[in-house]
């Protein structure tokens, strides 16, 4: 095995408290997380933990040999960084992290054009509508939707994320149009199940919307809830109820016929959207190079 992913494992663990934690952290098996382990305890000749059924806790040599891994694995992220400023040319795994739905609809298409124009950078993309930690995670940025929390990170921008509502037009006509934001009241309305602590969970029972009288609070109700924009997309699709969905998911599908907006001269709810890095990685040219691109695609003033 990889000597200095094993070390990487095992600093995990250690700063994880578990194999199971890191596994997660690490994006691999907790089966894996234990071979890594083994093969440096087999490289060593002595234990690195103290394993029992409830707990595990580091060896006085396992204590001293995490300190050296930190120095030597800060070394190795140093150089790499170091032969990449001196480049000066944008190379190197790039790690991001993005939702889901912008991410499937916005970013990875818009990969296509990035990687053509700097061909030696990798990309690594991870989906998720969980808040990841920069850097524990390793990644080099992130696309956040939301109210931002007060970090050290750099937050750029960027185009509003905003929402479109509609249904399908076999379900129009068989329940009838919405005109005003009370008749939702008496349609099937299909949620987005927002998870715990989420600022827009409270859509998921009533819809807020925007027009000459002001903003109106509806309360709604509908026979499913469900967290995956592309599943709420197909019910839509199906003709199942009326969805408040991204407008990024549903521009082809209006386009097409396959959905119908309504409610059209009301504002319905926008999430800011910001690119987030941290301000000392910035001077490395692939993450300066996929900032510039992401400014250029979905920048305000694009």
């Amino acid at each position: 095995m990889d000597l200095f992913q094993s070390m990487t494992v095992y600093v995990k663990v250690v700063e994880t408290g578990s194999m199971t934690a890191a596994a997660q952290r690490c994006s691999m098996s907790t089966t894996m997380v234990g071979n890594h382990l083994r093969a440096l305890e087999q490289r060593l000749g002595v234990s690195l933990l103290k394993r029992s059924t409830r707990r595990q806790s580091l060896t006085e040599f396992g204590s001293a040999y995490y300190q050296r891994c930190l120095e030597v694995l800060g070394l190795v992220a140093d150089s790499d960084r170091m032969a990449e400023h001196a480049q000066g040319v944008p190379s190197g795994l790039l790690r991001i992290t993005a939702p889901p739905a912008f991410g499937v609809e916005c970013l990875a298409p818009a990969m296509s054009g990035f990687v053509q124009r700097f061909p030696s950078v990798k990309l690594d993309v991870e989906l998720t509508n969980q808040v990841l930690d920069l850097i524990d995670g390793g990644f080099d940025a992130a696309i956040r939707l939301g109210t931002l929390e007060s970090s050290g990170l750099i937050a750029r921008p960027l185009q509003d994320y905003t929402l479109t509502m509609c249904a399908s037009a076999d379900y129009l006509q068989r329940r009838g149009i919405p005109i005003k934001p009370q008749d939702l009241q008496q349609h099937d309305c299909l949620a987005f199940a927002y998870p715990a602590g989420d600022e827009w969970r409270s859509t998921v029972k009533q819809w807020s919307l925007k027009g000459p009288e002001g903003e109106v609070v509806v309360p709604v109700s509908g026979p499913m809830t469900i967290n995956s924009t592309p599943g709420l997309r197909q019910a839509a699709i199906a003709g199942m109820g009326v969805v408040m969905m991204p407008d990024l998911l549903v521009r082809q599908d209006l386009q097409d016929g396959r959905l119908v907006a309504v409610l059209q001269d009301y504002q319905l709810p926008r999430r800011p959207m910001h690119l987030v890095y941290a301000q000392d990685r910035y001077r490395l040219p692939k993450l300066r190079s996929f900032v510039e691109y992401a400014i250029e695609m979905w920048g305000r003033e694009a």
